[in-house]
């Protein structure tokens, strides 16, 4: 087996960083055009319709050949990626960022990695063994990123400038995020966001089991969003003014967001995860939140709250310890894999049926029951 190269072990990372960096660009450009009055259910639709044009045919031309066929399970769950992301995902993110703000957003979105290392657990995409160390460090670093996030939700308090700033407009809008009422609402549907969002992943990586090819799922994915989207402001949104669009804010959101971060998030979080798994492609979201920060105190005048900050400390304390547990299962089966071969077996240890390997000190092979 060929060693990767420097370069092929550095992009998955280098992927989600720089994805990070355009979500938190995001996180600001869509919390301006909403407080300008453009409809989120709207934004859903030509977000995902501004991605569909422009990825579609990309999609049908480089994927023609190794384009699988397509089923009726395999379309079944292209609509359920549909639903999980564009539509519940979105929508309830967009409710969430118009009663909280930017930064407090991004912030909440430190709680992917944990929500999706759950359900990962769940569907048995990770596995967890408490008498390894790291795997206990997995466990521990999720309960303390939920931690983190409960104490985001439930405790607000004083709020401070990240950047001193002067003037009446950055007075008014501090007087606005403070008197706003629907803090704990607005964090309750950011967790709900999340939650989609994960399960997103999750369905993600099993839905490229049977159709491995990434663009063409992206391309899908935004063309089912458009319908199911559609639909749903169809009947949630009921003025005709809503679905008019100018060359202002709402055009800039709806393309930013849509080539951004549906285009190219969707292709390149597929095709990590479909290499290195959901928790992996969810462990780089606390960047986004200090990126945030920084552009909500210079274009919207946003304040940070202590609750945040402590929650979002705690946060980045749990996700450290996720990411090392992982990094740690990781080197271990990579050091099994590196062990001599005899008879067929892996000498100081063996490999079950469904991929683990087992190591055995006393060189005899093991296999899961």
């Amino acid at each position: 087996m060929a060693t990767p190269s420097l370069w092929e072990k550095a992009k998955p990372y280098l992927c989600m960083i720089s994805l990070q960096f355009g979500y938190a660009g995001m996180h600001v450009i869509v919390l301006l055009s909403f407080k300008r009055g453009f409809s989120h259910w709207v934004f859903v639709v030509y977000r995902h319709l501004v991605a569909t044009l422009i990825f579609a045919p990309f999609a049908y031309f480089l994927e023609k050949k190794r384009r699988p066929q397509m089923t009726k399970w395999i379309f079944l769950k292209i609509m359920g990626l549909a639903l999980l992301e564009p539509v519940l995902d979105q929508n309830l993110y967009s409710v969430g960022l118009q009663y909280t703000s930017a930064a407090f957003a991004a912030a909440t979105i430190n709680v992917l990695p944990a929500i999706t290392f759950i359900l990962a657990v769940i569907f048995r995409m990770e596995k967890v063994n408490l008498g390894k160390v790291h795997s206990v460090a997995k466990v521990f670093g999720t309960a303390v990123t939920v931690g983190g996030a409960m104490v985001m939700t439930l405790y607000k308090g004083p709020f401070f400038n990240i950047i001193p700033s002067h003037g009446g407009h950055h007075e008014a809008a501090a007087a606005a995020t403070t008197a706003n009422p629907h803090w704990v609402m607005g964090t309750l549907f950011m967790l709900g966001s999340i939650t989609c969002w994960s399960a997103f992943f999750i369905l993600q990586k099993n839905t490229l089991k049977d159709y491995p090819a990434e663009l063409s799922l992206t391309a899908l994915v935004c063309v089912m969003g458009v319908v199911e989207g559609g639909a749903v402001a169809a009947v949630m949104e009921r003025r005709r003014s809503a679905w008019a669009i100018g060359f202002d804010t709402s055009l800039l959101a709806a393309a930013y967001s849509g080539i951004i971060c549906s285009g190219i998030a969707y292709y390149l979080q597929s095709v990590v995860n479909r290499s290195c798994g959901p928790v992996f492609v969810t462990s780089f979201s606390p960047l986004s939140m200090i990126i945030t920060a920084v552009l909500g105190a210079l274009v919207l005048a946003e304040q940070i709250y202590l609750g945040s900050l402590i929650g979002a400390i705690v946060i980045v304390i749990g996700l450290y310890s996720v990411v090392w547990g992982g990094s740690k299962e990781k080197s271990a089966a990579e050091e099994a894999l590196k062990l001599p071969i005899v008879d067929g077996k892996i000498n100081g240890g063996g490999v079950s049926g469904n991929g683990n390997i087992q190591l055995n000190v006393n060189g005899n092979h093991q296999t899961e029951p």
